[in-house]
């Protein structure tokens, strides 16, 4: 599925924002809005959705069924593995950044 890509800002739009964005804090009205104290009960990642690449990706039998049995449902082991290797990503980043720092 292809997304809409957004249409321009009229100028009337972008004079309307540019107005928006130079008042102050206190001259906004808020109160159709109210701060919101308590996330308790928020959810993550329900509007934002990351760019997915499809591609095919041999993986050893083990692994694959390792990411299936520790998952609830058989359709999110390739989330698991997605978050796995993103953990791995931003370890060895991390790593690497460390090391350039000099701190290794």
């Amino acid at each position: 599925m292809k997304k809409k890509v957004s249409e321009a800002l009229t100028p009337a739009q972008r004079a309307e924002l540019e107005s928006l964005a130079r008042l102050p804090d206190d001259a906004i009205d808020m109160s159709d809005a109210p701060e919101v104290l308590d996330w308790s009960s928020a959810k993550r990642g329900v509007f934002y959705r990351p760019v997915k690449q499809q591609l095919t990706l041999r993986l050893d039998v083990d692994v694959v069924a390792w990411f299936k049995a520790h998952t609830k449902s058989a359709k999110g082991y390739q989330t698991r593995i997605n978050q796995a290797l993103r953990e791995y990503v931003q370890k060895q980043a991390a790593r690497r950044a460390g090391t350039r720092d000099g701190s290794d």
